[in-house]
C-alpha cells in the first residue's frame, strides 16, 4: 500500500477475503448469465488471501516455491488479459477507464460499499455504451480486484487492450450461451448405448481451433493429452502433452486445475479424492457434487463443455488455513522451504 493511494484504493485495501466474497455474492444476481460462472471462475483463479500471503512474506521467493506455484500467478502481469474469458472482456477498455476515473471522484468512504461501488461503476459504463448494465458488472468487479492486487499506478498505466479478435467480439451473449449448451450430433444412431459418443471439449472460447475430442465418460485430461496440434509446451513450460498441464493423472500434483464455463451438468459428479485434494490445493471450498473447479484429471464428460485453463498451478490449501489459524511459521529470507504434507504427494 503506498502513502500515495487514492481514498478508493485506501478503502478496498481494508477488504478481506469475507468483505469480496459478501459483495460477489449480492452482485450475482445482476452479473448476466454468459458472465455468472466466468466471474466466479475469475475470483477462484485470483484469491486475495493468496495475493496478501505472497506479499507479506518475508521472501516471496521462497514461499512460491514451497507451495508449489509455477506459471504466471501474479495479476499485475496480465492485468488486460487475466479476464479474457469473460464476455465483458470486450468492454474491458471502457470498464478500465470509468474505474480510473473513479479513483479520481470518491471522496467518502463512510457510507460506502463494495458492492454498491461495482454496481455504480458498471452502470455508468453501460449507460455510456447503451448495453445492459448486466453485460458488465461481473468485468466490473474483476477491474476492481484488479486494482487490488496490481496497484492504482499499474492499473492506470495499462493500455486497456482487447485480447479477442473482431468477430468473436461482435458475437451476442445468447449467441455464446447457445454454443456452450450445444452438444456434438452421434449420427442417425446416436440413440443407441452401443455407440461410442465423443464430446467436443473447448478451452477458448475466443479461438475456433481451441477445442479437442474425447470419449463418452472419458476425463478430460486425457482427451486434452491426444491433441497434438500445437507446440503446447513452447507455449507453456507446465504443458507436457496437449493444452492442459498434467502431471500424475491421480488428483496429486494439482496443475490439471480448470474452470467449467459451461456443461458443469455434463461432468461426472466430485468423487471423495478430488473433493478433498481440491480444498488442500487451496483452489475451491465447495461441497457441491459439480461444482466450477474441477481437476481435469478426474472430471469425466457425458456432454460437450466449455473450460478456462488457469496459467498457474499450486499447492496451497493447507499453508492457508494454517496462516489463518496463526499456525504459521513463516520461513525468513535465505531459509530453504519446508516440505509440506501435500509437497510429498507429488
Amino acid at each position: 500500500m503506498s502513502t500515495n493511494d487514492s481514498l478508493l484504493t485506501t478503502f478496498l485495501n481494508q477488504l478481506d477475503q469475507q468483505d469480496w466474497t459478501t459483495a460477489l455474492t449480492e452482485l450475482l444476481p445482476s452479473i448476466h448469465e454468459v458472465d455468472r460462472n466466468a466471474t466466479q471462475i475469475w475470483f477462484k483463479f485470483y484469491p486475495l488471501d493468496l495475493f496478501r500471503a505472497l506479499g507479506e512474506a518475508p521472501d516471496r521467493a521462497i514461499l512460491v516455491q514451497q507451495l508449489l506455484i509455477q506459471g504466471r500467478h501474479q495479476l499485475a502481469d496480465q492485468i488486460d488479459s487475466s479476464h479474457s474469458f469473460l464476455y465483458g472482456h470486450r468492454f474491458w477498455p471502457d470498464v478500465r477507464e470509468a474505474v480510473t476515473q473513479r479513483l479520481k471522484s470518491f471522496t467518502d468512504a463512510s457510507n460506502a460499499s463494495l458492492a454498491g461501488e461495482i454496481k455504480q461503476v458498471a452502470e455508468s459504463v453501460a449507460m455510456r455504451l447503451r448495453i445492459e448494465p448486466s453485460l458488465v458488472t461481473g468485468i466490473t468487479a474483476v477491474a476492481f480486484m484488479t486494482l487490488v492486487q496490481a496497484g492504482e499506478h499499474e492499473f492506470a498505466s495499462t493500455r486497456g487492450t482487447v485480447h479477442i479478435d473482431g468477430k468473436h467480439a461482435r458475437l451476442s451473449p445468447e449467441k455464446v450461451l447457445e454454443a456452450r449448451a450445444k452438444d456434438d450430433g452421434q449420427g442417425v444412431l446416436g440413440f443407441l448405448k452401443t455407440i461410442n459418443k465423443s464430446w467436443t471439449v473447448t478451452y477458448d472460447e475466443n479461438d475456433n481451433r481451441a477445442h479437442f475430442k474425447l470419449m463418452n465418460e472419458e476425463e478430460l485430461a486425457s482427451g486434452a493429452a491426444r491433441d497434438q496440434s500445437r507446440d503446447w509446451r513452447a507455449a507453456d513450460a507446465r504443458c507436457i502433452e496437449g493444452p492442459i498441464p498434467v502431471e500424475c493423472r491421480s488428483a496429486s500434483c494439482g496443475t490439471c486445475w480448470v474452470g467449467v464455463l459451461g456443461g458443469a451438468e455434463k461432468l461426472s459428479d466430485v468423487a471423495r479424492r478430488e473433493g478433498k485434494r481440491v480444498k488442500e490445493f487451496g483452489y475451491d471450498e465447495t461441497s457441491e457434487p459439480k461444482p466450477l473447479i474441477r481437476l481435469a484429471c478426474q472430471a469425466q464428460a457425458y456432454g460437450a463443455v466449455s473450460i478456462v485453463i488457469p496459467p498457474w498451478n499450486g499447492v496451497f490449501g493447507k499453508y492457508m488455513k494454517q496462516r489463518a489459524e496463526g499456525k504459521i511459521d513463516e520461513p525468513l529470507p535465505n531459509q530453504a522451504p519446508a516440505v509440506s504434507d501435500n509437497a510429498t504427494a507429488n
